[in-house]
């Protein structure tokens, strides 16, 4: 077990004594490399939403004051929960049957 220290000690001092000199070489870049600016990957350009788009985004924000403009009692008399108000209110902004 000793002899494998020993061993350790004898492979690894050589290493131990070279790393402040390797160190000192490894910042050193080509002038080219370092004065060259990385290349940053293009942002992807934000699309514009479609009119209907546009159209869906205002109906909810529509029904949305309205379902905060009701009270508890009209919101249990509409349906008691969102998703319910939402579908009636969006099927009658946008006219009728359609879905």
């Amino acid at each position: 077990m000793i002899d494998r220290f020993v061993r350790i000690a004898v492979l690894t001092a050589p290493l131990f004594a070279a790393q402040p000199l390797l160190a000192k070489d490894a910042p050193a870049m080509p002038p080219a490399a370092s004065q060259a600016p990385a290349a940053a990957p293009a942002a992807p350009a934000v699309k514009a939403p479609s009119p209907g788009q546009s159209a869906a985004r205002e109906r909810q924000k529509t029904c949305g004051a309205e379902w905060r403009g009701l009270t508890d009692a009209q919101k249990a008399a509409q349906g008691p929960k969102w998703p319910q108000f939402w579908s009636s209110c969006n099927k009658r902004l946008k006219g009728g049957d359609k879905a």
